[in-house]
């Protein structure tokens, strides 16, 4: 019950996704029974994106890395939330089989905004860029979000305009991201630049105010603002919700020191794969993967074990900040509940009441029991567009007073005050 009375509260706006048509279709979002228990439970949910698994790693490492992330999250107090398109249904919550099966699935396309409704439509399997799973979260009502290292705007940006679309999403929707910084094989200085013009919240994580660079812990970058702590992010997520600004957050968390890589090893391994990818005549959003690819085989696996690393290490702090921000929103809810009953409530009779009330009417028999003044005190409380009219019409002497008899009844019965013709409530 209390579930349901969260989203009434809400109105219907959270409810729509979740609706079936009359043809028993299922609505554009599909929870999984994880996830509906945590909502069910008012559980913090921590959303996951898909690409990393079909094509950020190769198998087993993609499934073995995905299934540890879960169980990470599970293990500090949230439910994880991988997010996917299976069979043309946007999926959030996937179960062990469906991650097994999209870890070694072929043909699986890379989703983005743009491709969720050809996917969808097409009835296709596709894997959620940190776009597509910052809209799926959004629909959701899931506010925390993890991943490994972000899009942004890539090397020679400038003449190309190859712009992650992932930037564009930080800006439309409220979703905390949690990662790594930027991958380092974009133009990180250009990327904030553009996310400082999108109006997004750009944070590191720490004790530094260095942004990292996904396999490093510096890019030569500051970030405009730092967490300490989760506690302190998900304050900064509970204010800018307050706010209604309607942008997103970015927190920079570097990776742990002891799985950083050499930032020269990095940039000529990066070097050497962007060359190729142009070489190969690579583009679009196949670049990342193909680079991401490259430079693992030019540094043996040392940077694949560094991915796994900081997603891991994004996980455990993306969790924390979901569980202080359940706290937070529960303790606001808490707060609210308890100054409705300061609140005051104020009803407006009927306008008829208010009419025959005019000095015309002094002394007629229909004249209403309520004066000019047609705001009363009262517990009213209105779910929805109900309307309650009261039309009170006395015509007979002999009614009006026994109605006057059985009012004065009840205001002796109930410990009522009434002056003159306006009455007050049981103090």
């Amino acid at each position: 019950m209390a579930f349901l009375l969260k989203f009434i509260s809400r109105g219907t706006r959270m409810a729509a996704p979740f609706r079936r048509n009359c043809n028993g279709l299922a609505g554009p979002l599909v929870l999984s029974k994880e996830v509906r228990e945590a909502k069910a439970e008012n559980k913090p949910i921590v959303a996951l994106e898909s690409t990393i698994i079909s094509h950020g790693m190769p198998y087993p490492h993609n499934l073995t890395t995905a299934l540890e992330v879960e169980n990470i999250i599970r293990q500090r107090g949230a439910i994880p939330a991988t997010i996917a398109i299976l069979n043309g249904q946007l999926t959030v919550g996937l179960t062990e089989d469906e991650l097994r099966y999209l870890a070694q699935a072929k043909g699986v396309v890379k989703v983005s905004r743009r491709d969720i409704a050809p996917v969808v439509a097409a009835k296709l399997d596709g894997a959620t860029t940190v776009a597509g799973t910052i809209i799926a979260a959004e629909l959701a009502d899931i506010p925390v979000f993890v991943t490994g290292g972000i899009g942004g705007v890539h090397r020679y940006g400038e003449t190309t305009m190859d712009i992650s679309a992932d930037l564009t999403e930080l800006s439309r929707n409220k979703t905390l991201v949690v990662c790594s910084g930027v991958k380092s094989i974009l133009d990180i200085g250009r990327t904030l630049e553009y996310l400082e013009t999108q109006g997004v919240c750009v944070c590191s994580f720490g004790e530094s105010d260095d942004f990292p660079a996904f396999y490093t812990m510096k890019s030569g970058h500051r970030a405009p603002h730092r967490v300490p702590d989760a506690l302190h992010a998900a304050r900064l997520l509970h204010s800018s919700r307050l706010l209604q600004l309607g942008s997103g957050i970015l927190v920079a968390v570097p990776l742990p020191q002891e799985h950083a890589m050499d930032e020269k090893i990095i940039e000529d391994a990066i070097n050497c794969a962007l060359e190729a990818s142009r070489e190969k005549g690579i583009n679009g959003k196949e670049v990342t993967p193909f680079v991401l690819s490259a430079v693992a085989s030019a540094t043996h696996g040392v940077s694949l074990d560094a991915n796994i690393a900081l997603v891991k290490n994004n996980a455990k702090v993306g969790a924390d900040i979901a569980v202080e921000f359940k706290k937070l929103n529960n303790k606001h809810m808490s707060d609210k509940k308890l100054n409705v009953t300061h609140t005051v409530i104020r009803r407006e009779f009927h306008t008829s009441c208010h009419v025959r009330a005019s000095e015309g009417c002094k002394g007629k028999d229909d004249v209403p029991l309520f004066t000019l003044d047609k705001h009363a005190k009262g517990d009213v409380l209105v779910i929805g567009g109900a309307n309650v009219d009261q039309v009170y019409r006395l015509a007979e002497h002999k009614i009006q007073q026994t109605l006057e008899h059985s009012i004065l009844r009840c205001i002796e019965n109930k410990n009522l005050k009434i002056t003159s013709t306006t009455f007050y409530g049981p103090k």
